[in-house]
């Protein structure tokens, strides 16, 4: 099973190109339900590092994203206090695919089908890369973090959770 080194465009990466936002690539071997840990382990980087794309909604369905650290979870309950919703619940498989236009599993914040208010981890924008999907399954891109306040208007917000610890 040789596979193409190449990895052609998506709409994430049309977008960043697009923007002048620089952007490292990074295929891996997508693994059902493998997730951030699956991919931060075969690319050999930091799990926190890792950012997953999350597409919820509020209690009025409107669709929201939230770009979280790879090994934390989101207290929705948080994320409504702060976001000023009532209630925030992730969505359906379908409802994610068909608002944000990429497979679940494959979700960039960048070029949604629809445009989404974007609410990132405050945690995230320290690190000068963060890995995110690039819009494929088995494909992360590195990119600074600032590119989702600058180009999503991302609006920094804390309500991971799970721990990091920190290595010394």
């Amino acid at each position: 099973m040789a596979k193409d080194k190449h990895v052609s465009e998506t709409p994430a990466t049309q977008f960043l190109k697009k923007n002048k936002i620089p952007f490292s690539e990074h295929p891996y071997h997508y693994v059902d339900h493998g997730g951030a840990t699956e991919a931060a382990q075969q690319l050999d980087v930091d799990l926190h590092q890792v950012a997953k794309t999350l597409i919820m909604e509020d209690e009025h369905a409107h669709p929201l994203i939230v770009v979280m650290h790879g090994d934390c979870e989101v207290s929705t309950k948080n994320l409504a206090r702060q976001t000023g919703a009532k209630k925030v619940a992730p969505c359906t498989v379908e409802t994610a695919q068909k608002h944000s236009g990429y497979l679940v599993g494959g979700t960039s914040p960048f070029a949604t089908r629809k445009k989404m208010p974007v609410w990132v981890e405050a945690s995230l924008l320290d690190y000068p890369v963060i890995y995110l999907n690039g819009g494929r399954r088995g494909y992360l891109i590195g990119v600074s973090p600032s590119a989702l306040t600058t180009l999503l208007d991302a609006k920094p917000v804390t309500v991971g959770l799970g721990s990091h610890t920190s290595r010394g």
